[in-house]
């Protein structure tokens, strides 16, 4: 049997390092199939789900042929969403967090363009971005691509659902033509096969669980029929049973993402809703403090799900059925990931009845069905996050680390490492998870204390409302 462990692999001894820093030991299937042909330059093409490991995959490839001596953009990750390049660009810093004087530069809409030349004029070595914002650099002439060696286009089947076709077609012929191409996709259809052919030279394809339903044995699939008055106690009882640690529950419209949300609140459940009218700080924030587990329920759109990498996700809930099968495959695709056990429940009207018949058969299985009267509720039942998230108003560019946070907290502060989660670093700001039982120790640390040196003023973020 083959080696699964990246030790095996050629990497210099900062990349091991910085993943075994991370619990990296052994490669995800994806990540075993695909690294050697990347390490060696050859076109790579992958065709994987959402949380196979792919970025991990592909960032450490880029990583590797990285000369960080020379201040230039070497690499170039072009990414359908923000928010998708965002989760990239923090990723690959992550695994280049061992490695000397390596920048990554996120070229994303939503922000000043300003900064973004700023920051390119001083060097960079790697650019994630997303396409309308790369083009838009290429075009004011504040990004030059003459010394890129890998290009990477993740998920390029959605880039080219949202349209982005004539856009990757001008950068991509911006591109010096010897360099590595990366072409990452959920889906394979003829126009990911045009692409292929127009921007790679003989890639070696690698598919991994795609397309690929959920075993039974791992993901339990249960619709619950209700009237639909009976909508809000359902969803209370599902959570009153079943207790989760955290949980996803689609709705299909912004207004009723937002009435979810406040319902649960009102019931002890601490949950935040996500959809298209929030403004692009307020999203980010509630997907920060989602990730650090301090707001344990997403009440989310489809559209704005989008680009979202949630592991460990113990349940999904349909408020209401999807209107197609696929995108029901895709919402409870989120739990149950990687051989763990996952929970997805739909609540069913009568008038949603003809769905369900869609999804059987797109499945060619017979959907279980159950009862209310079924599920043992505790009326005493809370659901609060076991961190709560600190906000600091200094990030990357006053010279703040995540080891100057993590060290004022577990040195003067008192805090043990593991009553610490994560920690993000911005441009201006820095966001840490604490332990809630913790939280008054930080602060009052924090309030008088000092990170490297200086005073910096502090918040508790709260789950926006």
């Amino acid at each position: 049997m083959t080696s699964t462990l990246f030790s095996t692999l050629p990497l210099n001894p900062a990349q091991l390092d910085a993943l075994t820093g991370l619990g990296y030991a052994n490669m995800t299937q994806v990540q075993a199939q695909s690294l050697p042909p990347i390490l060696k330059r050859q076109d790579v093409i992958i065709q994987a789900k959402t949380g196979s490991g792919k970025t991990a995959a592909f960032a450490i490839g880029v990583l590797h042929h990285l000369n960080p001596r020379f201040f230039g953009v070497q690499a170039v990750v072009m990414c359908p969403t923000r928010e998708l390049a965002e989760q990239v660009g923090e990723a690959t810093r992550q695994l280049a967090s061992r490695m000397s004087n390596v920048k990554v530069v996120m070229l994303c809409g939503g922000k000043p363009f300003g900064a973004q030349r700023d920051s390119l004029h001083h060097g960079a070595h790697i650019v994630v971005g997303t396409p309308g914002r790369i083009q838009d650099h290429l075009q004011r002439g504040t990004l030059e691509l003459k010394g890129v060696t890998t290009f990477v286009l993740d998920e390029a089947d959605r880039m080219l659902d949202m349209g982005f076709a004539d856009v990757m077609a001008e950068i991509t012929a911006k591109l010096p033509a010897d360099r590595q191409t990366l072409l990452l996709s959920a889906t394979f259809p003829d126009d990911i096969k045009k692409i292929s052919r127009s921007i790679q030279k003989n890639p070696i394809q690698i598919t991994v669980d795609a397309e690929v339903v959920h075993d039974e044995v791992v993901l339990e699939q249960v619709f619950f029929e209700v009237q639909k008055h009976e909508r809000n106690v359902a969803l209370l009882a599902l959570f009153e049973h079943y207790r989760p640690a955290n949980a996803m529950v689609f709705c299909n419209t912004k207004k009723q993402c937002a009435e979810v949300a406040r319902f649960l609140r009102e019931h002890d459940i601490e949950a935040a809703a996500i959809h298209g009218d929030l403004e692009q700080r307020e999203r980010d924030q509630v997907l920060l403090q989602f990730a650090n587990n301090s707001c344990p329920v997403l009440v989310a759109s489809d559209v704005a799900a989008r680009g979202l990498d949630i592991p460990s996700l113990e349940m999904v809930v349909n408020f209401e059925l999807p209107r197609d099968a696929d995108t029901y495959v895709h919402r409870i695709g989120r739990t149950g990931r990687a051989g763990e056990s996952g929970k997805a429940f739909s609540i069913v009207t009568p008038p949603e009845a003809p769905r369900m018949r869609v999804i059987e058969d797109y499945l060619k299985t017979h959907c279980v069905c159950d009862v209310l009267a079924s599920l043992d509720r505790d009326p005493n039942y809370q659901l609060q996050g076991a961190m709560v998230t600190l906000q600091l108003d200094a990030g990357r560019k006053q010279k703040i680390r995540p080891g100057d946070i993590l060290g004022a907290l577990t040195g003067d502060a008192g805090l043990s490492g593991g009553q610490i989660g994560k920690i993000k670093i911005l441009d201006n700001g820095s966001y840490v998870a604490i332990e809630r039982s913790a939280l008054r120790q930080a602060m009052n640390y924090l309030a008088d204390g000092k990170v490297k040196g200086r005073a910096i003023k502090v918040r508790r973020m709260k789950a926006q409302r």
